[in-house]
């Protein structure tokens, strides 16, 4: 699986921190509504027992129940004109083939509009008053006693009440407007409103034009069985006002589900204005929508009820719990029974509930989502730049090694100072190593060659001579050829094994604290009496340079480096040794008189078998300078050889750690 891939599971795993806290948010409101449907409950009891509601019973006469009418309230009064434009839309009456109509109602008045569809409308003709005309009959009782008023006219216009019988007089209590319209005609009638418990109807009478006297009744009730008029009391809405919280909504119905009471506060609307939010803000917002977007997708399906006008039926209300109204926001709602078969339906908003158990967690759950998110698409900016460097440098090295395992040619180093940086200079310097080393291995067959080849020369002539029939003289002189140049290749595989079997002895090597520049100081004096033939002086401190290492590799590294310098010394030349301390090591050095490095091979000296001596007969493989390289690199320091500035010389130098 790609790096890539593991960090996207990784980070996408993350998620499941915001999704804990969406589980503890849904917890949260399961008992956030459960606790506020007990509170409404009891809320409802406790408003139920206090609440004063008038008998709205009216006393009918006559066989059979009627249908109720009910009138809306309305919050002005209404302009009496018959047209019926100020009355509000959302006020529906009843519906007939012939007429419609719409009752209201004020602190004073009871309002009647009624929209009658007749052609062949005939108004009220005062020369003919026995001649059947089109006119409206209203009904109503208060107590004991029962009204009844007419309404006609001879032409639309303004109209007045009359009382029937033998001499009809005006009551200009009950007035109204009479109009013509285009089907018919329309009527706004206005009357003083009849109390709690009354009976009203009206009729609309009409003439049958081909049988002059007889007329057609259409009206919702009869004279002898009023239907009860039922209205929203007033001072029962006052004291349900006084008892509502934030939020709620409570009605209070009859028996038959026709509304008394609606009353409603208004939740308080705790929306910060757009303008004064930050970015990070509406950010914030947005995501806290949907936070309770999706606590309301997870919250139960709500009841659904239909749109509350003037009645709501009981086999309408469900049970309690959750309920919505068409397109309106879900409501809690608990219904309460009353007395005299009355019930009072108590809802609580939920947005509260809703703002509650999303602002809980809200905040730290969007901020984690935004953050996580934020991370995660870091994360992955990230792994992509490190996959992206990784394939470089794998295509690097690709360049750079061919299948067989040949170097190509040098590999880029990075300058980036991480791990891959580090890694990518570590394969570099690989690379380089490794080309030296193959480069190394491919002449390392010539140069052996080229060191074997003259002392198995002399062996095999010497041997051949001696096969001839030579004097005895001649014999050893060949015998004697014939022993140098063993002890040449002696020499030459005695030299070679010299630094594998140093390399051995590092692995049970002591280090100890030691006084380096001492030992010089000592060995110097013991190089000066091994070679009186040339100068050999000390340059530095007597003593109190320590470092950590191995004495006896130390004096090993001095061997090599001083026989070398007295190998290119001439007679009565200068050598010198020299300790010089620095800031976080030592740098120990050697210097001879004499000729300068070929600067195409200082770089190489310190490699297997590279030997700037002239003639085959002094046995040296190049392996001197290769054991100073180990055992600097053992004391994990390094040595490298330039000429001098003033070109007089060579030096050697070596530097190592203190610690």
């Amino acid at each position: 699986m790609r790096l890539k891939r593991q960090l996207l599971i990784a980070s996408v795993s993350m998620l499941l921190i915001p999704w804990a806290g969406l589980q503890f948010v849904l917890e949260l409101d399961d008992a956030l509504r459960d606790q506020a449907a007990t509170q409404l409950a009891g809320q409802a009891a406790r408003l139920g027992q206090t609440l004063d509601i008038a008998d709205t019973d009216a006393k009918t006469s006559g066989p059979g129940p009627q249908t109720p009418l009910y009138a809306r309230n309305l919050e002005s009064p209404l302009n009496l004109d018959g047209y019926g434009d100020d009355w509000p839309e959302a006020m529906p009456g009843d519906d007939s083939a012939d007429a419609n109509w719409q009752l209201a109602v004020d602190d004073q008045h009871l309002y009647l509009l009624i929209r009658v569809t007749n052609p062949r409308t005939r108004y009220f003709d005062p020369g003919q008053p026995t001649r059947a005309y089109d006119h409206v009959r209203l009904y109503w009782r208060e107590g004991n006693k029962r009204f009844e008023r007419h309404l006609r006219t001879s032409a639309p216009g303004q109209v007045f009440g009359w009382r029937p019988g033998p001499s009809a007089q005006t009551d200009y209590n009950v007035s109204g407007a009479w109009q013509a319209t285009g089907s018919g005609y329309q009527v706004e009638i206005r009357l003083p409103r009849p109390g709690l418990g009354s009976g009203f109807s009206f009729n609309i009478h009409r003439p049958v034009i081909e049988q002059a006297g007889i007329t057609s009744v259409t009206g919702p009730g009869s004279p002898r069985n009023l239907p009860r008029l039922v209205t929203r009391q007033p001072e029962l809405e006052t004291q349900i006002a006084g008892r509502l919280l934030p939020g709620q909504r409570a009605l209070v119905l009859d028996p038959e589900g026709w509304i008394l009471a609606q009353e409603m506060l208004p939740a308080p609307d705790n929306r910060l204005a757009f303008d004064s939010l930050g970015a990070m803000e509406i950010i914030e917002q947005i995501s806290l929508n949907g936070l309770r977007a999706l606590v309301r997708f997870f919250q139960p399906e709500p009841a659904r009820l239909p749109a509350i006008s003037e009645r709501l039926a009981p086999s309408d209300i469900p049970t309690d719990g959750i309920v919505r109204h068409d397109q309106a926001p879900a409501q809690l709602m608990v219904h309460q029974s009353l007395a005299n078969g009355h019930s009072l339906v108590l809802e609580q908003s939920l947005a509260q509930i809703l703002a509650l158990s999303g602002n809980t967690l809200g905040s730290v759950i969007t901020r984690s989502v935004l953050l996580i998110v934020t991370l995660i698409l870091a994360l992955l900016a990230y792994v992509s730049w490190l996959s992206w460097r990784i394939a470089r440098l794998q295509k690097a090295v690709r360049a750079s090694i061919d299948n067989d395992g040949r170097v190509l040619g040098p590999m880029p180093a990075s300058t980036a100072g991480d791990e891959l940086g580090q890694l990518s200079r570590q394969f570099s310097r690989m690379v380089d190593n490794l080309q030296s080393y193959t480069r190394y291995l491919e002449s390392f067959s010539k140069r052996l060659s080229h060191e074997l080849k003259t002392p198995v020369a002399v062996v095999r002539s010497s041997l051949d001579n001696l096969a001839q029939k030579n004097t005895e003289c001649n014999q050893t002189i060949y015998l004697e050829r014939a022993h140098k140049a063993t002890d040449r290749l002696s020499h030459i595989l005695q030299g070679m094994s010299e630094a594998a079997r140093l390399e051995q002895s590092f692995d049970h090597a002591d280090h100890e604290a030691f006084d380096l520049a001492a030992v010089v100081h000592e060995v110097t004096g013991a190089y000066q009496a091994l070679s009186p033939v040339h100068r050999i002086r000390y340059r530095g401190p007597e003593s109190n340079i320590r470092v950590q290492g191995s004495p006896e590799h130390i004096v090993q590294l001095l061997d090599k480096l001083v026989d070398n310098a007295r190998d290119f010394t001439p007679e009565g030349g200068d050598i010198e040794l020299e300790v010089k301390p620095g800031n976080d090591g030592v740098e120990l050095s050697v210097f001879n008189e004499g000729s300068s490095l070929p600067t195409d091979l200082a770089s190489e000296l310190f490699s297997p078998f590279v030997s700037l001596r002239d003639g085959p007969e002094q046995g040296h493989l190049g392996q001197g300078l290769l054991i100073v390289r180990l055992i600097a690199e053992h004391h994990k320091g390094w040595a490298q050889a330039c000429n001098c500035p003033d070109k007089t010389g060579v030096i050697f130098r070596v530097w190592l750690p203190r610690n």
